[in-house]
């Protein structure tokens, strides 16, 4: 994908984003500031801000979530990083949660329809690389949703995650309130509510 294809895949995902799926309070304004100023944001050396992705992997009951114990940050967080050359964003997370923890069977969730929009758009602070001349900056991360076999075995790559683990759904309540609020929110294929309701 050319940075032309990428800005215009950007900028159709945020403004169906926004139409289909965001909250009311959800602006997105430096975001939408920077595709507008036309900054590479497919590139990690782009400030204040870029973008990256990331996979928010379900059971298929949606009780459990796969997660890593990041080495860097320090915490445990769903498997993502800097956006790399990929055909839709969605593969791009998909990707880094196949290198991030080895799962097998990744499948997107059918609530994205076979479409590219993301399931949660979170622009966050992180801190900077002083070692690499990095300020302190913005990851705008596209957040997809997965589904895959807890039971199937993990690998976590060691060099960025000291672990991979499947963790109860309520982990993701320090991690990702909004993302949480919107899983709890679905119906399971074939199952219940995370409510207990069809």
């Amino acid at each position: 994908m050319s940075q032309t294809a990428f800005a215009v895949r950007l900028a159709e995902a945020v403004e169906h984003y926004r139409a289909e799926v965001a909250g009311p309070r959800e602006h997105l304004s430096l975001l939408r500031w920077q595709i507008d100023q036309g900054h590479a944001l497919d590139s990690r050396d782009t400030f204040p801000g870029h973008v990256t992705t990331s996979a928010y992997v379900l059971s298929p009951d949606h009780a459990r979530i796969l997660l890593i114990d990041h080495v860097v940050i320090g915490r445990w967080l769903q498997p993502g990083g800097h956006w790399e050359e990929a055909a839709t964003f969605a593969e791009s997370a998909a990707r880094e949660a196949l290198e991030e923890t080895g799962v097998q069977g990744l499948r997107l969730h059918p609530w994205h329809k076979g479409s590219d929009i993301p399931f949660v758009v979170d622009s966050h602070d992180v801190p900077g690389k002083p070692a690499r001349g990095e300020p302190a900056h913005i990851h705008h991360d596209l957040q997809y949703l997965f589904l895959a076999d807890p039971e199937a075995p993990l690998v976590a790559q060691i060099e960025e995650v000291h672990a991979a683990a499947w963790k109860p759904l309520a982990e993701l309540a320090d991690i990702a309130p909004l993302g949480l609020a919107r899983i709890r929110s679905l119906t399971p294929p074939g199952g219940l509510s995370q409510n207990g309701n069809m």
